[in-house]
């Protein structure tokens, strides 16, 4: 009697394995289910693996003033940031002898005309102004102010996400003997701020050294910027001082201007707003994104 319960036992237990291989292997290589009254389609492992990933967007960076002693560097800096890079000026092509310069697309134009940025904008997606200069009060108002204001206002219409502009720090005293200097950079910032209210970025250097190049000739500003930027840093009160405050304001390398200007222009997450010298000297000492 065990004999034959023994012989049937293996018989159940054989044809339960038959029935399986059959429903994992049978119709057409359908696999059978964990649910015991479904059965999967097979698995294309060739059509899971294939995806297709939009490549980013690419930053296009419009500089203006682009071939002056700022606008050089921040031109310089945002190529070796892997930007593609174009630049607006009244004189056009840069007449620096470096390699990086045939790299930027050269526009000619002048701001105070509405013309001149139209073909310019043209697919940016931020501006970094440097249009700046000094002469009678009215002339450094409409360079200052009014040049900069229309292509605030131009780069808006066109949809440009971020504008920073390279404004000057306070010197107190100094204000009032270049009122028209700074009542321009005055209005040019309140126009960015509110045209740009989350992508406007104005930065207010102080005396900005670095290697000045005047023809054929460099001049080297930073023999004496260097050391009074380390001493100046030492002294931030004193930029509390009434009146004579603001003249102990540290100068600040060109090369950290154009890394924060860059940084400003390219950084969704850089916050809008006025940034200092103080801030530009912190932001240029951190790891860029």
């Amino acid at each position: 009697m065990r004999t034959i319960v023994s012989r049937l036992i293996r018989f159940k237990s054989s044809f339960a394995q038959t029935r399986f291989v059959s429903a994992s292997y049978g119709g057409g290589g359908r696999y059978l289910s964990t649910d015991s009254n479904k059965i999967d389609e097979p698995f294309d492992a060739e059509e899971a693996e294939t995806v297709h990933v939009p490549p980013p967007p690419t930053e296009k960076l419009l500089v203006l003033g682009g071939n002056g002693f700022v606008g050089s560097h921040v031109c310089k800096e945002a190529l070796d940031r892997g930007l593609s890079v174009s630049s607006l000026s009244r004189s056009g092509k840069s007449s620096l002898q470096e390699s990086w310069a045939s790299r930027v697309t050269w526009h000619q134009g002048n701001l105070l005309s509405s013309d001149s940025l139209k073909d310019a904008l043209d697919g940016v997606t931020s501006v970094i102004s440097c249009v700046g200069g000094f002469g009678s009060n009215s002339y450094m108002y409409k360079i200052n102010g009014t040049a900069n204001i229309n292509a605030i206002r131009a780069a808006s219409e066109k949809g440009v996400k971020r504008f920073v502009y390279i404004s000057a720090a306070d010197f107190g005293l100094a204000n009032y003997l270049l009122s028209g200097y700074y009542e321009g950079k005055r209005a040019a910032e309140t126009e960015l701020l509110t045209r740009f209210a989350y992508g406007g970025i104005v930065l207010r250097p102080g005396f900005i050294y670095g290697t000045r190049s005047v023809g054929s000739m460099k001049i080297p500003l930073g023999v004496f910027g260097s050391p009074m930027e380390m001493v100046l840093q030492q002294a931030k009160p004193l930029n509390q001082l009434p009146l004579v405050g603001p003249l102990f304001t540290p100068p600040v390398n060109v090369e950290s201007v154009a890394k924060v200007a860059v940084r400003a222009a390219t950084d969704p997450v850089f916050p809008p707003g006025i940034v200092d010298v103080h801030g530009i000297q912190r932001y240029s000492q951190q790891k860029s994104r």
